[in-house]
């Protein structure tokens, strides 16, 4: 035990003098470690918060009834039960603005609230009185109250003019809500006289009539678990392709590790030769750097984690943004310290490290003691590896086809692109060095033939730095390529799916036909696009199903479709066909012409099926039917949202016109435009984290070209001493080497294209048709491929000036001392 602590100590001397390699590894650890458990931090925190929210009206054995078909619950149904004797309880959620940040609020009733559920001690004493007397109280979570910045008592603008009761910290209070009467909460919301749920305490007494008996169809009981299931399932592909990329930044940043610990191996062979001969045994000296190693990750690992908290910080307002419009979903309160995931921080770290520095150990030890002085014995070494590197990339590249083919499933979809990446990185060495012996059977001149002969030799110490900046760049090409080919698709989506000018909800289905009368009076309006909307469960799936003015000819002939059959639009006006969005037809195997059983009023209604259309960012799936069947069928759908054609310069006069006429009989009502930018907003937020991930993959391979040109500058003497002898200036010699690593960047980014779009291609028809349901256009953009050839160029030249400025302040006396050396 004493002779492997003193050869841990012999060991970490290397690093007080080798500075620069101890900064590559330690920089390189740290980030993998930082990526990998920024990315989980989020993921953990989201899923905390589903369940925060599912149990949020789950407390004291209480129940909850919901909409049947989706929307609100009229107040006066839950007078109705009330009345008849079923204890229920009612709420409404909804998502305000506080200075752009969503905020869930929640209004309750507290003289019907079950005493277990927590929202901040109001069923009785000073606080349930002032709760309900003007100007009544908005209760919220202390750590709420530090997110707003707001003081005890101070009331609260929310965005678009209205302002919160008082504020009061109660720690009993839900976390990243704020809670408020009822009434108040309708008035915020614009909601009046309507409920989200109502909670049920209790079964009912004897002789209360039962449910349906009040309600008809109107309510059910989701059984326990259903809110949070369907959350969960809802949102695990965007927490699959979080992970992905946390997972590709990753292992980019353990190539750097990897870079490192070889380089550190071959310029320790003297050392460990000589420890070797004074009697360490090869399983003390096993140990001793395998201890070394651990303790080197949990400090550089422990550093990581810290950064990997300070990451998930910057990067969760864009995903709870993300989460909120695309599903609902919502994400509050700050980021807390989890032992979970810093302890799996920690592992990756260790994890990583091993793997990263197992395959140098074990050919530094396969060599013999007497062949461990040579400098460059690893890597000639390393060279008899190409075969074999390639060999396995073919098996890399096999299996990725294989699962292609095979396979089916998200996970699936990671092993294709996995499979080439991973048979890329493997095949890179083996091209570059092809690419560099056709140069050196091109050269004539003497200078010409050294310079590719000596990049050669220097391949192995750059191949691991430049298969990291090849992974860089392909994912910067694949995922810039699909987030651009999306915005593209997503625009014009945008442009064909909002045909009307002006979009409005009405307070309920009496104040909706007061305002369709007397839209059609107005001659500016040239169309009325009525919709309704109710959700149903296909294959355990949420759906919605809406009800449309088939007969428009607005929707005839602006509305995007895939496929459809003749008579199309006919068949839907008749109420026999239905349209069905891509995502849905993909998971239920539907085609044109194939039926749809839908479960309406205890039963099915066979439609057929005639139309596919896409339905972009939509995690649930959509049925279109026209809207008289939509009443026939669920005659309780409230049929409250409208469109209407008006010419676009009459838009902000007719909504002037609305809002004087009806005031708080309208809910909401925009035009066109601010629609598009609200949708074009959530788009930004959705790839913001993407965007990040993949700018950090980039910092990631210049540190780690970085790293390997630092650490090899100081070897590079023994070989630029005898052509600086020949009579080559060093000015000459630097810009070779400027030139060396440019070409090998240049030929990495030659590479890196046909991956990228290789990429692109798996993600655009893999990735996204087993994520979200849909497949999105290929599109190539040649003028992104410029800015990755120069981006390369740029990294590379980056990386290289601190090694090039090094070799420029050589003086000619420390480069004649390499021929006094033992080399």
């Amino acid at each position: 035990m004493k002779q492997v602590f003193w050869t841990i100590i012999t060991l970490l001397s290397h690093w007080r003098r080798r500075p620069a390699n101890f900064a590559a590894l330690f920089v390189g650890l740290a980030i993998a470690t930082a990526l990998w458990s920024g990315v989980q931090a989020l993921n953990e925190h989201a899923r905390e918060s589903y369940e925060r929210a599912a149990s949020i009206f789950a407390g004291a054995g209480s129940e909850n009834l919901v909409p049947a078909g989706g929307g609100a619950i009229s107040q006066d149904l839950f007078v109705k039960l009330r009345l008849a004797g079923w204890k229920v309880s009612p709420a409404l959620e909804g998502t305000v603005l506080i200075r752009g940040a969503p905020f869930q609020l929640i209004g309750i009733e507290p003289l019907t609230l079950p005493r277990g559920l927590q929202f901040g001690g109001l069923t009785s004493g000073a606080n349930f009185a002032a709760f309900l007397t003007p100007p009544g109280q908005t209760v919220a979570a202390p750590e709420t109250l530090r997110d707003l910045g707001a003081a005890e008592g101070a009331a609260i603008a929310v965005d678009g003019g209205k302002t919160l009761p008082p504020i009061r910290s109660s720690a009993s209070a839900p976390p990243g809500v704020l809670v408020v009467d009822i009434g108040m909460a309708q008035a915020l919301l614009d909601r009046r006289g309507q409920v989200s749920r109502l909670i049920l305490h209790g079964k009912p007494q004897a002789g209360t009539p039962p449910l349906e008996t009040v309600a008809g169809k109107a309510l059910r009981l989701p059984p326990p678990g259903e809110e949070a299931g369907d959350m969960r399932r809802l949102t695990e592909s965007f927490h699959a392709n979080l992970t992905a990329f946390g997972l590709l930044a990753c292992l980019v940043g353990f190539f750097i590790v990897h870079a490192a610990f070889g380089l550190a191996f071959e310029q320790r062979l003297a050392m460990v030769r000589t420890m070797r001969a004074v009697g360490v045994s090869a399983r003390a000296l096993v140990a001793a750097m395998l201890g070394e190693l651990v303790l080197l990750a949990l400090v550089a690992g422990s550093a990581g984690v810290a950064a990997g908290f300070w990451l998930a910080s910057a990067l969760l307002p864009n995903v709870a943004a993300s989460l909120d419009a695309l599903y609902g979903a919502r994400v509050v309160g700050p980021l807390a310290l989890d032992a979970t995931w810093w302890l799996s921080g920690l592992g990756i770290a260790l994890l990583g490290a091993l793997v990263a520095a197992g395959g140098g150990l074990f050919k530094a030890f396969r060599l013999p003691v007497l062949m461990a002085a040579p400098p460059f014995a690893w890597r000639q070494a390393q060279q008899k590896f190409m075969r074999r590197r390639a060999f396995f990339a073919s098996l890399a590249f096999a299996a990725s086809l294989a699962a292609y083919f095979c396979g089916s499933g998200l996970y699936s979809g990671f092993a294709v692109i996995a499979g080439l990446l991973f048979g890329a990185a493997l095949l890179l060495p083996n091209l570059l060095a092809g690419a560099l012996r056709l140069g050196e059977k091109c050269a004539t001149a003497p200078l010409a033939q050294w310079f590719w002969a000596d990049s050669q030799q220097q391949l192995p110490g750059l191949s691991l730095a430049l298969t990291a900046l090849l992974l860089a760049l392909a994912t910067n090409v694949g995922v810039g390529g699909m987030v651009e080919g999306f915005r593209e698709t997503f625009a014009h989506w945008l442009d064909e799916r909002l045909a009307a000018e002006v979009y409005f909800e009405a307070a309920g289905a009496p104040e909706a036909q007061r305002i369709e009368a007397w839209l059609a009076t107005r001659r500016d309006v040239t169309a009325v696009l009525p919709a309704a909307k109710t959700t149903i469960r296909l294959a355990d799936w949420p759906t919605e199903v809406v009800g449309m003015k088939s007969s428009s000819e607005t929707y005839r002939s602006r509305f995007p479709m895939l496929a459809q059959s003749k008579g199309a639009w006919d068949d839907v006006q008749r109420g026999d066909g239905a349209l069905v969005s891509e995502q849905l037809a993909r998971r239920l195997d539907l085609a044109v012409g194939s039926t749809l059983d839908l479960p309406v009023a205890g039963e099915i209604w066979r439609a057929k099926i005639v139309g596919i259309f896409p339905d972009y960012g939509n995690p649930k799936g959509q049925v279109r039917i026209d809207i008289d069947a939509l009443a026939r069928h669920w005659p309780g759908a409230p049929r409250v949202t409208y469109g209407l054609r008006v010419a676009p310069e009459a838009a902000p006069q007719l909504i002037a016109a609305m809002q004087n006429q009806f005031g708080p009989q309208i809910v909401r009502v925009t035009d066109q435009a601010a629609v598009k930018k609200i949708s074009t907003r959530i788009f930004e937020h959705t790839f913001a984290v993407t965007a990040a991930l993949n700018t950090l993959t980039l910092i990631v391979s210049a540190v780690a070209l970085l790293a390997s040109l630092s650490t090899l500058g100081n070897l590079r003497l023994a070989q630029l001493a005898p052509v600086w002898a020949s009579g080559v200036p060093r000015r000459r010699l630097a810009q070779l080497e400027v030139l060396r690593i440019l070409l090998l960047a240049a030929a990495t980014a030659s590479v890196a294209l046909p991956l990228g779009l290789a990429l692109a291609w798996c993600l655009v028809a893999v990735v996204n048709v087993q994520a979200f349901g849909w497949r999105l256009p290929f599109y190539i953009f040649p003028g992104q491929w410029a800015g990755v050839v120069a981006l390369a160029l740029l990294t590379a030249t980056v990386a290289a000036v601190a090694p090039i400025l090094r070799l420029l302040r050589t003086t000619p006396a420390e480069l004649a001392k390499v021929f006094a050396n033992e080399r």
